[in-house]
């Protein structure tokens, strides 16, 4: 209405048009269940073809999963499951694990004690820089990089190893709302060949960025990258994160709700290590993403996409999980950048 016709109607009037306004504005509905089914089915169809990219190799055992294996997973905030392909497949969470330890981290000491011991900027570089160390004055600056994932691990609260490694598996399970399998393959070859983890642990402890001692950080750190999860237990933890901190299968509070929004944010801006921008450029979802091959993104308040396919392309992400997400986040309007429809 013209602001000059507006200021002369009554007050009650104005009020009462707009709360006609209001209801009467369209607004984004959430999508059915059926259109949920649908999608799945179909982001799965369009990119199962998909050759492209190579399994990590930098851990040797990951090589050997079968290049093949695609799943795709949505869990709505009130705990609904629609899902195709290989979802239950048991795949080594590796970095998606690291949003969620930060999480516990905001649990047990605030946010603030995240920001302040190890940061929330973005690096820029790959997640294994060793260079962001050195050229960034705070040398820990982000929970989702390697640096700052293995500093994370280091500041639960425990009194000894085995009570730290405790913690870190229970948080996690607590999201997944399942028991995660320790791959003690994938552990021993990942702890075997972690020579540049352990430099970059180093280089924390001497900067005082470290918060235990650096082998222990190391140790539950590989243990954690080397949880087993299915697509669907991983999308269950990010519809924890979408429904404010709440485990939609077990009920049980996680995370604070005050904190949810914080490491979403941190999500945003790193989850895709050196590629988070063209990320929340094109997808525009908080995310995170993994060697293994898994990635789960999260719609506040809404619902959380998962997906798994072990190739990756050169900065570390599953080029079908990543293009089955950004589908079905445009397809969706999902993007929460796009505001009200």
């Amino acid at each position: 209405m013209h602001h000059r016709l507006s200021r002369h109607l009554n007050p009650m009037i104005r009020l009462l048009l707009v709360a006609f306004l209001l209801v009467a504005l369209p607004s984004h509905a959430k999508p059915s269940p059926d259109v949920l089914a649908d999608i799945v089915t179909k982001a799965h169809a369009k990119f199962k073809g998909v050759k492209e990219g190579a399994n990590a190799d930098y851990i040797p055992i990951l090589t050997e999963v079968p290049s093949d294996l695609f799943g795709i997973v949505i869990i709505t905030r009130d705990g609904k499951v629609y899902q195709a392909g290989d979802t239950d497949y048991s795949f080594s969470i590796q970095s998606v694990s690291k949003p969620f330890n930060a999480a516990l981290v905001m649990q047990e000491q605030g946010a603030e004690a995240l920001q302040e011991k190890i940061g929330v900027e973005p690096t820029g570089l790959p997640f294994n820089s060793k260079l962001a160390l050195e050229i960034m004055p705070a040398r820990s600056v982000n929970p989702l990089v390697n640096a700052g994932a293995i500093a994370s691990v280091s500041m639960v609260d425990a009194k000894d190893e085995a009570q730290r490694w405790d913690k870190v598996r229970s948080n996690i399970n607590d999201f997944a709302g399942a028991e995660l399998t320790l791959l003690d393959k994938v552990y021993t070859s990942e702890y075997e060949t972690s020579w540049s983890n352990r430099g970059i642990a180093n280089l924390l402890f001497n900067y005082g960025r470290l918060y235990s001692e650096p082998e222990e950080a190391l140790r539950v750190y590989t243990k954690m990258c080397s949880l087993g999860v299915n697509t669907e237990q991983l999308a269950m933890m990010g519809a924890t994160l979408a429904n404010h901190g709440v485990n939609p299968k077990t009920g049980k509070r996680v995370l604070d709700a005050e904190h949810v929004s914080k490491l979403l944010a941190v999500m945003l801006t790193a989850g895709f290590y050196d590629e988070s921008g063209i990320w929340s450029y094109t997808a525009g979802l908080p995310a995170k993403t993994g060697v293994g091959g898994g990635i789960v993104a999260v719609v506040p308040g809404e619902m959380a996409i998962a997906a798994f396919s072990p190739r990756l392309n050169k900065a570390g992400n599953s080029i079908r999980a990543m293009k089955a997400i950004n589908y079905i986040s445009k397809e969706l309007h999902l993007n929460i950048f796009e505001g009200v429809k």
